[in-house]
């Protein structure tokens, strides 16, 4: 377990803040405004604020022409698969279910790594995949058992997780010499292109003038997530190991279940609390540090 500095520590604790509270946030969002169309308006507005982060800080923008192409890997695998399918499943799923599936990337992430990039998985380790595997089930299981459920929002919150989860991987081996902030700024910049061609081709019938409610909710977005929680999770991942840059998000699905029931009144069934469980202990039992041996 290495040693945390203390701006890493308060990084860690703002990212678990902003993105728990974000899922009912988001589900809020969504009720007033069309979902990709809200993602495509929060990154146009944070990406100004990331390019004048560049400038104020006097990191280079520029990026050598031979190392677009794993860029390209990197933001699609990191960001633009996630944002469109999250954002797309949200309005299909109370926000606290979505945010445990989408914080099932660790678990996704330590097997990828074993099973295509040598990372050694201890036992426990499995054990936690399968304790994760049974969450999903309970999840999917209360989402068929509700008349009108919606089971494309659960597999398209997995699929996020397991594409989050392989650029993981793809950014702590990136040999790309260039600064966090400025692999972050491109991506979003590839990010919102994508998202504001999708929003036009599929939702503009349905584009209107955001209302307060909206805009709040879009503004959250912009400053908090992308602005800030976005590069901040690069940083970790670049800067510190896959123990250490993960720790964050074992509490990012259950404050986001708990912050859901609260403002949203989304009442919780058992299988939702079984589910916290279950992930909470598949999370802990891949991130947690082993005992060191005499």
């Amino acid at each position: 377990m290495p040693t945390l500095s203390r701006q890493q520590l308060v990084t860690l604790g703002l990212l678990t803040l902003v993105w728990g509270l974000n899922w009912p946030v988001m589900k809020t969002g969504v009720q007033h405004f069309p979902p990709l169309s809200f993602r495509a308006l929060s990154m146009l507005i944070g990406l100004p604020l990331l390019a004048l982060g560049l400038v104020v800080l006097k990191v280079p923008f520029r990026l050598e022409r031979r190392y677009w192409r794993p860029l390209l890997v990197l933001g699609f695998f990191n960001m633009v698969m996630w944002h469109t399918l999250i954002i797309v499943a949200i309005p299909l799923l109370p926000s606290g279910r979505a945010a445990i599936l989408g914080y099932t990337m660790p678990i996704f992430s330590a097997a990828l790594g074993a099973l295509f990039f040598s990372d050694r998985l201890p036992p426990r380790a499995w054990l936690g995949v399968a304790a994760a595997a049974g969450g999903v089930l309970l999840l999917l299981w209360n989402e068929m058992d509700k008349l009108g459920g919606k089971p494309t929002g659960v597999a398209l919150m997995l699929l996020a997780a397991a594409s989050w989860a392989l650029g993981t991987q793809l950014l702590r081996r990136t040999r790309i010499p260039a600064a966090t902030l400025t692999l972050a700024f491109w991506m979003t910049v590839m990010t919102t292109l994508c998202l504001c061609l999708l929003a036009t081709l599929l939702e503009r019938p349905r584009w209107h003038a955001p209302d307060p409610v909206a805009w709040g909710t879009i503004l959250f977005n912009a400053v908090l997530v992308i602005g800030f929680a976005q590069v901040a999770w690069f940083f970790l991942v670049r800067t510190l190991p896959p123990l250490a840059s993960t720790l964050s998000v074992m509490l990012i699905p259950v404050l986001g279940v708990f912050s859901g029931a609260w403002w949203l009144g989304e009442i919780l069934h058992w299988q939702d609390w079984t589910a916290v469980a279950l992930m909470v202990l598949a999370i802990a039992s891949v991130l947690w540090p082993s005992r060191a041996r005499g």
